[in-house]
C-alpha cells in the first residue's frame, strides 16, 4: 500500500505514447510491449529489463525511455495487453454464477499461457483500458446478483485470486516430499498421511472453489440497507 508521503506514479495511459523530444520514433509502444511479453514467455518475468527488450528490438535501451519512464510502466502495459486476450468475453447470459465460472476458466487459460502474470499482478499497478473493460464486463454479469456493488468488486478480486492460486500451484509442480522427516511430533499429520485413502472424488476442484467463493460472497449478501445491490 502506498503511504501518503510517497509520490503517486502517474498512469502510463495518462501520458503520450512517446516523448516529444528526441529523434523520430522507430518503434511503437505496442511493439515494445509485444517484445517484452515474448521475453517473459520465453525466460520469465525476471528476464524482462529495458536492456533485454531493447536487444529484442535491435535498439539501445536508452531509446525506450522516449516511450516509457520505468520498468514499472512496461509491466503495467504487459498486464493490460494480456488482459486484452480475455476477449471475446464469455457470454453474460444465463445464471450469473455459471457466467463467472466461464470467465474464471478463461482467466486460468490466460495464466497458463503467460506464467509470469501471477508474479506481477500482486504489485501496485495502474489499471489500463483492457483491465477496466474486463471489470466492466464482470459487473454486467453480476448485475442480477443480490449484493452491494462493493461486494461485487470484492468478488471479482477474489475470483482472480483463486485463479492466480491455481495457476501458481500448477506451475510449482508436485508438493515437496517428506522423506526422512520424523512425523512423531505431528500426530494429526502423521495420521492423515498413513490412514487408508479412499478413491479420489470425481470433482472439479477449480469449479468447486470458484463457485464456493462466489456463493459465499454474493448469493445471500444484501446491498445497502439489506436490499440487493445494483
Amino acid at each position: 500500500m502506498t503511504s501518503s508521503a510517497e509520490p503517486v506514479r502517474p498512469s502510463i495511459w495518462s501520458r503520450p505514447a512517446r516523448g516529444t523530444r528526441g529523434p523520430a520514433p522507430t518503434h511503437t509502444r505496442d511493439e515494445i510491449v509485444a517484445a517484452a511479453i515474448a521475453v517473459a514467455d520465453a525466460d520469465g518475468i525476471g528476464a524482462v529489463s529495458m536492456r533485454a527488450v531493447a536487444t529484442a528490438l535491435d535498439t539501445g535501451a536508452g531509446s525506450l525511455y522516449r516511450y516509457l519512464t520505468s520498468r514499472d510502466d512496461l509491466l503495467d502495459l504487459m498486464a493490460d495487453r494480456a488482459a486484452g486476450e480475455l476477449r471475446p468475453y464469455p457470454e453474460a447470459t444465463g445464471d450469473w454464477l455459471d457466467a463467472m465460472l466461464r470467465i474464471a476458466r478463461r482467466q486460468l487459460e490466460l495464466y497458463r499461457r503467460h506464467r509470469w502474470l501471477v508474479e506481477i499482478l500482486p504489485r501496485p499497478t495502474a489499471f489500463g483500458p483492457e483491465s477496466l473493460a474486463f471489470f466492466d464486463h464482470c459487473l454486467a454479469v453480476l448485475r442480477p446478483a443480490p449484493a452491494a456493488t462493493t461486494t461485487k468488486f470484492e468478488a471479482i478480486a477474489m475470483t482472480t485470486g483463486v485463479v492466480s492460486l491455481f495457476a501458481r500451484s500448477e506451475a510449482a509442480g508436485p508438493p515437496a516430499r517428506l522423506d526422512g522427516i520424523d512425523l512423531a511430533a505431528f500426530p494429526h499429520l502423521a495420521a492423515a498421511l498413513t490412514a487408508p485413502q479412499a478413491p479420489p472424488a470425481q470433482r472439479d476442484l477449480f469449479e468447486a472453489t470458484v463457485r464456493g467463493v462466489l456463493r459465499g460472497l454474493l448469493a445471500d449478501a444484501g446491498g445497502p440497507e439489506g436490499q440487493p445491490g445494483s
